[in-house]
């Protein structure tokens, strides 16, 4: 164990556990209310609800991933930076009209939207499980970072001296998760931010200045790394694969029920506006993130005998850990390595609050209880928070991890299946709930299955067009799927004249 990175780690561990408690009081309201726990009573301005966003979207694994991916495939691994900056036009259009109607109506939950939008049951459940499903693999995969940088600070990775330091921290994090909700997350995210930016600032300045600058660092890298492979043939090649991915990604990444729950936490419309105006400044440092994948490359750290066996267990996710390592003195690692913990922390508390919500209100009320509120409503999403939490640690501790980053794989495929229903349904109410019911189970068994003919290793899907060869992202073209087949029946049950459920909205509750 490294004694100057853990009492650096566990020092700024501790201030976000205060913090984390301390949150119930901050801008106090009834936390025995769903809206209050789950919500923060929709009172976050602009500056919070940018950290707190910006702290639910980058994650701590998008800190270890990001540049793992461009450390193992090099360019391709970009893709993160521009779907990022398109995500947040589409936002900006879309989020603030769902804001307005929520408002209105008390919606927690994209579901509930839906369930007032469209009246379908079936459909409401469908966004609900969806949005669960897809969740719960990104929590687990807050656990790899957390456990990445455990194993990094010389902690035993095996048995329960290895696990012992993950079940700890996630037992704090359930703890003041449970007893402020949504605020401990939008405090904590205040320093997480703070510690991310510094951490990545001097990374990019330091490290160049170590490896005789940026010339000699993209010296070494391959140049099948540097730049995306070119056609081939019939193959179009990672062009394609590239401009799907980001577009796809940038389609799905505001229809997970954690950035949902972020932005209906916003206190107007107008707040939501202008984060999407300012949280592209996020997508700068990721950038830099990205490039610390290259940076890795160029200090050669899988080759050195003191990382080898943490690369042979975690392949290239302890790319940026051992990057620090090699290249920072011991109290700056541990502000590095904190970082990257409390930005699993952040996004798990939020994801777990989210899909609490998603159950409690349109999954265990709506089937099961449906005089469910108050204070029975907000105990029960509580007590569901820490199962989701329980289950997603237990799921890193006794399986792979390598199942979970398959599983979130399927989860951006998953979650996109929701977009007509949430995305499109704020502008028109033309099509029919059963019909994007029945779009969402064709997309979603198109995008599962065209996953697990990679084996589950890849999102990208070679679609054969004639004699042409498409790599693209599977959750695009699922979508596609789920388009038309939402589409076409919509069109067929217009033309029975059958009834259609009552919106229980109206064109004003929008603007």
């Amino acid at each position: 164990m490294r004694a100057d990175v853990t009492i650096v780690f566990l020092a700024l561990f501790l201030l976000v556990t205060v913090l984390g408690f301390v949150a119930a009081r901050w801008r106090q309201g009834d936390l025995n209310q769903l809206e209050e726990w789950g919500l923060a009573g929709r009172r976050f301005g602009t500056i919070v609800t940018w950290f707190l966003l910006g702290g639910d979207l980058y994650t701590a694994y998008t800190f270890v991933a990001v540049p793992a991916l461009v450390y193992g495939a090099g360019a391709i691994g970009f893709f993160a930076v521009p779907y990022t900056l398109l995500a947040f036009p589409i936002a900006f259009l879309v989020f603030p009209r769902l804001w307005s109607v929520s408002h209105r109506h008390g919606y927690i939950t994209a579901a509930d939207f839906v369930a007032g939008r469209y009246g379908s049951r079936s459909l409401t459940l469908a966004v609900a499980v969806t949005g669960i499903l897809a969740t719960m693999p990104y929590i687990a995969l807050q656990l790899v970072g957390i456990e990445v940088v455990i194993a990094g600070m010389g902690f035993s990775a095996a048995g329960l001296a290895g696990d012992l330091p993950l079940i700890i921290a996630f037992a704090i994090l359930a703890a003041y998760t449970y007893n402020s909700g949504l605020r401990a997350p939008a405090l904590i995210a205040l320093v997480k931010d703070v510690l991310i930016y510094l951490t990545v600032i001097a990374a990019v300045i330091v490290v160049p200045m170590h490896l005789g600058g940026y010339a000699a660092i993209f010296a070494h890298i391959p140049s099948g790394k540097l730049l995306l492979s070119p056609p081939q043939g019939n193959n179009l090649g990672a062009s394609t694969a590239y401009a799907t991915l980001a577009f796809g990604s940038a389609l799905a990444l505001f229809l997970y029920p954690h950035a949902v729950t972020g932005l209906l936490s916003a206190r107007s419309r107008d707040v939501i506006r202008r984060n999407m105006a300012l949280l592209p400044a996020y997508s700068v440092a990721l950038a830099m993130i990205a490039a610390l994948g290259f940076m890795a490359v160029a200090a050669g750290v899988a080759s050195k005998p003191a990382y080898a066996p943490y690369f042979a267990r975690y392949g290239p996710n302890f790319a940026v850990p051992a990057l620090f390592l090699d290249q920072f003195p011991g109290w700056f690692v541990g502000v590095a390595f904190a970082a990257i913990a409390i930005g699993a922390l952040v996004p798990a508390a939020i994801m777990s609050i989210a899909a609490a919500n998603l159950f409690t209100r349109n999954i265990y009320r709506d089937l099961f209880h449906r005089s469910l509120s108050g204070a029975a409503e907000a105990r029960a999403a509580k007590n569901v928070s820490l199962v989701i939490k329980v289950g997603a640690l237990a799921f890193i501790i006794l399986l792979p991890s390598q199942y979970a980053i398959e599983l979130q794989l399927l989860g951006g495929v998953w979650i996109i299946q929701t977009l007509p229903a949430i995305l499109i349904g704020v502008f028109t109410p033309w099509f029919r709930g059963s019909a994007l019911t029945l779009g969402w189970a064709a997309g979603m068994a198109a995008g599962t299955a065209m996953v697990a003919s990679l084996h589950f290793a890849s999102s990208t899907y070679p679609l054969h067009i004639g004699r042409f060869v498409v790599p693209g992202y599977a959750a695009l073209y699922s979508l596609m799927v789920n388009l038309i087949v939402a589409g076409a029946a919509t069109v067929v049950l217009n033309a029975m004249r059958l009834p259609r459920a009552v919106d229980e909205t109206s064109p004003e509750d929008y603007g």
